[in-house]
């Protein structure tokens, strides 16, 4: 009995061993299984955060040229693309690169002419931190520009008053002087009204402003474009 007893005990005491292994295995195996959901989440949720964040400066669909920088649009074809099922809105562009001087301080900036519909297919106006999502005309051009910009140009907007005059050279398209390059550039001043805060890839590098200002600058045709910005009614259709 003794004898029979004793491997009882030494097996119930085993068995305990095993359960505790069991359980300790089970805890490990639990614990990894939630550090990875909340890996993953964190990660699912920088996701959301970026798209968010480029959404709101790229448009659904964007129409550029398939050669050289501008195309033309006719009124017709216009009214064509904004009767099209499935577009919500649609915004013309005319942007170049540019040299924004501000005093003795300068910097090279993506400037957008956005028209009037650009509120309609963009996010830009929601992030204005500073002074207000206002374009002017061609004649009054009021020019919003990225944090990083803002920084870069030492441009001051606190007030209607002491917004900085800036001023913007670009080049003036097909015209090229070998003999004096000024003439194949154009200067216009423009005043600061806004600054947007979205991400640094953008805050660093656009500044938006009038159509009409740009294209005016440029010399482009009365229906000559840079690019069309889209918004779709529903952006999940959209056919990758």
């Amino acid at each position: 009995y003794l004898t029979f007893a004793w491997r009882y005990f030494k097996a119930k005491k085993s068995a305990n061993a095993i359960n505790w292994i069991a359980w300790v295995t089970v805890g490990v195996i639990a614990f990894a299984t939630a550090c990875q959901i909340l890996v993953l989440s964190v990660f699912n949720g920088f996701e959301g955060l970026v798209k968010s964040l480029y959404s709101s400066f790229y448009t659904d669909v964007k129409i550029i040229p398939q050669k050289g920088k501008t195309f033309i649009l006719t009124n017709s074809q216009i009214q064509l693309l904004k009767k099209t099922p499935g577009i919500q809105a649609v915004s013309l562009i005319a942007e170049e690169k540019a040299l924004l001087q501000n005093d003795d301080l300068q910097t090279i900036v993506y400037l957008k002419g956005v028209d009037e519909n650009y509120r309609k297919v963009s996010g830009v106006a929601e992030k204005i931190v500073e002074g207000k999502f206002n374009t002017g005309d061609a004649n009054e051009p009021g020019l919003i520009l990225g944090a990083g910009i803002q920084n870069a140009a030492g441009v001051n907007i606190t007030n209607a008053s002491a917004a900085s005059l800036l001023t913007v050279i670009l080049p003036k398209k097909g015209k090229v002087s070998m003999t004096d390059p000024l003439q194949s550039l154009s200067e216009g001043n423009i005043k600061a009204t806004g600054v947007f805060a979205i991400q640094q890839d953008f805050d660093n590098k656009y500044a938006i402003t009038n159509i009409d200002f740009v294209k005016h600058q440029m010399g482009f045709a009365k229906n000559e474009y840079s690019a069309a910005e889209i918004k779709l009614t529903d952006p999940s259709n959209l056919i990758k």
